[in-house]
């Protein structure tokens, strides 16, 4: 049975992902920040799927924490696939540059790069051991494009992107994906921005891109999976051809002000 860790999974797009996942069979490992609803998630994916699902509430910025969840996936057989989803802001509601809290600047980038690598770097051995490893970095088109008062998310997430464009490189036998999710009406959104809530897509809506990617496993890249029937690769990232070939042709093809 294939197993994955998916961090940031109490709800909202980590969520959903896990019933995506659960859905095909997946055994999986989530975390989250809050016991509690990260629980009530995990219960109800293994009460609608019927897989096994370990719950590990934690902070990604933790080592001790990381290395509990790469042991609870083996615990489970292995580790085939690893979803990084949890991310921190850094100023919530986001603010202009130069009000930019330098602190939530730190927090952005140790949640959404540091403990990006810590976690990889922990997973690795049992990646490499799978037939199929993947690394999954949720990205946002914050990362390739300058929007105003997402400078220091999107700086963060510009980091995490070519973090994994450099691990695909390194790995040639996994695959490592940056995937650019588009909108959606998550907490995160409504923090970042509370005036623009209401009308976006739900994260459920973009699961089939990212099950889309594990079907087909075109070689490591950035792709976005908002509002396709499958992923498209949205950005270059030179050089991070996986197994199987060369890296697909990128195109900037992302729906306007998608993956914030």
């Amino acid at each position: 049975m294939a197993v994955a860790i998916v961090t940031g999974a109490s709800k909202g797009l980590g969520l959903a992902l896990a019933h995506g996942l659960a859905g095909r069979g997946w055994d999986l490992v989530l975390d989250a920040r809050t016991a509690d609803v990260l629980e009530e998630g995990a219960a109800a994916v293994r009460a609608a799927h019927g897989t096994r699902v370990v719950a590990l509430p934690g902070d990604v910025r933790d080592a001790g924490h990381r290395r509990e969840l790469v042991a609870a996936a083996r615990g489970l057989g292995g580790l085939d696939l690893l979803v990084n989803n949890a991310s921190a802001l850094g100023a919530a509601p986001l603010v202009r540059l130069e009000e930019q809290p330098l602190e939530g600047l730190r927090e952005a980038l140790e949640t959404n790069v540091v403990a990006v690598l810590g976690l990889v770097r922990e997973g690795l051995p049992s990646l490499r051991e799978s037939g199929a490893g993947t690394v999954v970095v949720v990205s946002s088109d914050a990362a390739v494009e300058a929007y105003a008062t997402w400078g220091g998310y999107g700086a963060s997430k510009a980091a995490a992107d070519h973090l994994a464009a450099v691990l695909a490189v390194e790995e040639p036998g996994l695959r490592v994906w940056a995937v650019d999710p588009g909108d959606m009406e998550t907490d995160l959104y409504a923090a970042a921005d509370p005036s623009g809530v209401g009308g976006r897509p739900s994260p459920e809506s973009v699961v089939p891109g990212f099950l889309s990617l594990l079907d087909r496993r075109p070689a490591s890249g950035r792709y976005g999976v908002a509002g396709a029937a499958s992923p498209v690769a949205v950005a270059p990232a030179s050089g991070s051809a996986g197994s199987a070939g060369s890296a697909p042709a990128h195109a900037h093809a992302r729906t306007a002000g998608s993956g914030r």
